[in-house]
């Protein structure tokens, strides 16, 4: 199980500025049914259960204050259900803006728990991520689309994690925004929310995104939040397709969209693990580039161009330093 260092769940300081305040999220404590900070609402009409996750981190309080906005304004759909969870909040509470990193999780990554067998494991140490992935499970059953919402640790373009699956890029491709998306398969440390059950299963209707909105504390993510958390409901007919004009048509215009896909996700096998440079993402390299090394192994660029996605600054065993990727057709 991996832990948070002592000060930081980087161990290092923080270079960037907080302009985000994370909302009060005591109001949304009881939610409309059993489990806490989940309100679902109910149309009464047939369609989709469309859901939007936040604080799946505690140090990413982007999509928090996005589900704040929809939910102040009573955003109910027209058809089928409609949810808004706020799932780490045990992390979200403990955030403090001199060290904003060291609540992205209380005891272990929330979002490395969604494979049955660890949800499942009767023997494993109940952590507090892991008793409210337990919780909210139930109900994460019975979502049929879902957008998650996150932020990087390094200021980049925002982009879409589309899973591994062609209806992942499908359902990128159909919200429109952000305009890059990536293929990938996750994280050897474990399973992300986003492929859990039928979302990862080629055979299922049920379908996932997964937001990267920039910086996890600049004020510009929260307006992607925002609008990518528009756009999906637009997208899904939970909303009508006018939905929020108001706010997103001052908006610029999307860019067209761009896709590549994730070869390797480089895993840390050892305690040496260092990049050849500063890498911040979505750096293009040419094939052979030294990228970095673990121990005495040489990472270097598999691809004519190799595009890397999300370079980490948490370098520690078992945790993916970076992601290759290669450009693909849309």
């Amino acid at each position: 199980m991996t832990t948070p260092r002592t000060g930081s769940a980087t161990g290092l300081p923080n270079p960037f500025p907080v302009e985000l305040t994370p909302p009060d999220l005591t109001p949304y404590a009881k939610g409309t049914g059993d489990i806490p900070y989940i309100w679902t609402f109910d149309s009464g009409l047939p369609g989709p259960h469309v859901a939007l996750t936040a604080i799946v981190h505690g140090n990413e309080p982007c999509g928090a204050l996005a589900l704040d906005w929809l939910m102040k304004r009573g955003t109910r759909p027209l058809v089928g259900k409609l949810s808004f969870a706020f799932m780490n909040v045990a992390a979200h509470e403990a955030f403090d803006p001199d060290v904003p990193d060291a609540s992205r999780w209380i005891d272990e990554d929330f979002n490395r728990l969604w494979a049955s067998d660890t949800l499942d494991d009767p023997d494993r140490p109940l952590t507090e991520e892991l008793r409210r992935a337990r919780q909210v499970r139930p109900w994460l059953d019975t979502v049929d689309l879902l957008l998650d919402i996150h932020s990087m640790q390094n200021k980049n373009a925002a982009l879409t994690i589309a899973g591994l699956l062609p209806k992942g890029r499908e359902l990128a491709r159909s919200v429109g925004y952000p305009d890059l998306v990536i293929n990938d398969q996750g994280h050897a440390e474990g399973m992300r929310m986003r492929d859990y059950g039928g979302f990862g299963d080629p055979a299922s209707p049920r379908n996932a995104m997964l937001v990267e909105c920039g910086q996890h504390w600049e004020a510009a993510a929260a307006d992607v939040a925002l609008e990518t958390a528009i756009r999906f409901l637009r997208a899904s007919g939970a909303v009508a397709s006018d939905f929020a004009a108001d706010w997103i048509d001052a908006r610029p215009a999307p860019a067209p969209m761009q896709f590549f896909q994730v070869s390797r996700a480089v895993t840390i096998e050892t305690d040496d693990f260092t990049f050849a440079q500063n890498w911040t993402g979505l750096e293009a390299l040419p094939e052979g580039t030294l990228i970095g090394h673990d121990g005495p192994t040489e990472i270097r660029a598999p691809h004519p161009v190799t595009v890397l996605i999300m370079p980490s600054r948490r370098l520690w065993r078992g945790k993916t330093a970076v992601r290759l990727a290669e450009p693909v057709a849309g």
